[in-house]
């Protein structure tokens, strides 16, 4: 007996601690580590956010056991860590709800550190949420590209531009015209942030893309004929750059030269002149002339514009109310007693009763009503016809 209830606690306790391994393995499985990244100085910064990673979070059973995966249409909402925003070099844009979104930026020198992104998905389909951190280690400089320049491609919008394939094409391009292939992107911006006009929701309107590419190689001859007078002579007459530097491998990538610019930064810059110092004293200005009193003005007629006129047409309109409800009704009541010795009484059909005894001997009532609406409805009553009769015998 005290044998199987030493093996029945035995089994209870393999049993717990079972469980307990279970629970732990089942919460390490279902934590996600952070996503940790890097972003040196003066480069660009792309993180792509697929559709199809978090649409597989949000329902992993479909997949497993059923081979069903949906197409929902998803929201991403991007904010650093305990802040309500991105960082001031960090942006993030998403076309459509059913496209991924981008995280995008170039960080500058004093944006070194440590940026914690935290990432909020809405299935608009289920309105789950599910939510990520993302960890940017924002690094010094490390390439140095004194030899900088910005292009601009008009048939391009910033979404379509952002995915690795499609910067691949454009770098390929303007390769070809650097005479390099020591090229990498500096920053990519959407013309709508440059002040560019909202393109209307029509095949064949784009909003634009500013590309800036840099490299440590000098520019080409015909880069460099973007500062040459002639160039700017063409742009203004509408031409266009024609040569080597129109070429392009996809049409949508053609570049407009008139909005390009070359930035050669491996010319030292000149510093800032000082400011002049002075004996600290200031030049005297003479006596101070206070200004002189503006002319007085009559602000009587415009109280009465204002004040006396509106209130004088809302009195009028209150005594044409009060008539209409006082000295137009219908239906009031007039009450003759036996004191009186003789009345008038003008009715419909114009029978004029000379005493009030008599219209009482008549009607049975001391009371009647006067108004013409009502006295045409009343006559047609019993004792109106009554009265009648008995006047004309």
């Amino acid at each position: 007996m005290l044998l199987s209830i030493k093996t029945s606690n035995k089994m209870a306790d393999k049993g717990n601690w079972a469980l307990a391994i279970t629970v732990c393995i089942a919460g390490f499985l279902v934590v996600r580590a952070d996503i940790i990244t890097d972003a040196p100085v003066g480069q660009l910064f792309v993180y792509e956010l697929h559709r199809e990673v978090f649409q597989s979070e949000f329902e992993p059973f479909h997949k497993v056991f059923h081979g069903h995966v949906y197409n929902d249409p998803m929201v991403f909402k991007c904010n650093k860590e305990r802040f309500p925003d991105l960082p001031q070099w960090l942006r993030f844009t998403q076309r459509d709800l059913y496209e991924n979104g981008f995280l995008y930026g170039t960080p500058l020198p004093q944006d070194k550190g440590r940026n914690i992104i935290e990432i909020f998905v809405i299935n608009k389909r289920s309105y789950d949420t599910f939510r990520e951190r993302l960890v940017i280690n924002v690094g010094p400089a490390v390439k140095r590209m004194p030899y900088q320049a910005e292009f601009f491609i008009e048939r391009r919008e910033i979404e379509k531009v952002l995915p690795a394939a499609v910067q691949k094409e454009i770098q390929l391009d303007i390769q070809h015209l650097w005479g390099t292939e020591r090229l990498d992107f500096v920053n990519i911006t959407s013309a709508l942030d440059r002040g560019g006009r909202v393109p209307l929701p029509l095949p064949g309107y784009f909003e634009g893309v500013y590309v800036k590419l840099g490299s440590d190689r000098p520019f080409s001859k015909c880069m460099l004929r973007l500062d040459t007078p002639e160039h700017q002579r063409e742009c203004e007459a509408g031409g266009k750059l024609t040569g080597d530097c129109s070429t392009c491998t996809n049409p949508i990538n053609c570049i407009t030269w008139c909005k390009s610019v070359l930035f050669d930064l491996s010319k030292p810059v000149p510093p800032a002149p000082l400011p002049t110092v002075g004996s600290g004293v200031l030049a005297w200005g003479g006596e101070f002339s206070p200004p002189e009193s503006p002319p007085e003005r009559d602000f009587f007629p415009d109280y009465i514009v204002t004040v006396i006129v509106p209130f004088a047409l809302a009195l009028i309109l209150c005594l044409i109310l009060a008539y209409i409800m006082c000295c137009r009704r219908e239906g009031v009541y007039v009450h003759f007693t036996d004191s009186l010795s003789s009345c008038t009484i003008t009715t419909p059909s114009r029978i004029t009763p000379t005493s009030c005894g008599e219209w009482l001997a008549v009607t049975g009532s001391p009371w009647i009503r006067l108004g013409s609406a009502y006295s045409r409805s009343s006559w047609r009553s019993r004792r109106w016809r009554s009265a009648e009769r008995h006047y004309r015998e």
